[in-house]
């Protein structure tokens, strides 16, 4: 159950990605959407929302490694392979 959930939870931002990263193509090939004022305005909508996908995903990524301890893990072979 609690995988189902996390991976809800990265499937989400995603598909939010993915939107902005749509949003962004139409704009740059004149593909304009009436909500939008000015093609400008949907690249930088499309943008945001391409942001703070990549973002909750990359926060969650590291909070989950962070608390397994594993980028401490990481830290120490490297430190020792010098």
């Amino acid at each position: 159950m609690i995988r189902i959930i996390a991976a809800l939870t990265l499937f989400i931002p995603g598909v939010i990605s993915a939107i902005g990263i749509k949003l962004m193509r139409d704009a740059l090939f004149d593909s304009f959407y009436p909500i939008f004022i000015y093609t400008g305005v949907q690249f930088f909508v499309g943008f945001i929302l391409f942001l703070a996908g990549i973002a909750f995903i990359g926060g969650f990524i590291i909070h989950r490694d962070r608390k397994r301890q594993r980028l401490k893990q990481e830290q120490k072979k490297i430190i020792e392979d010098e």
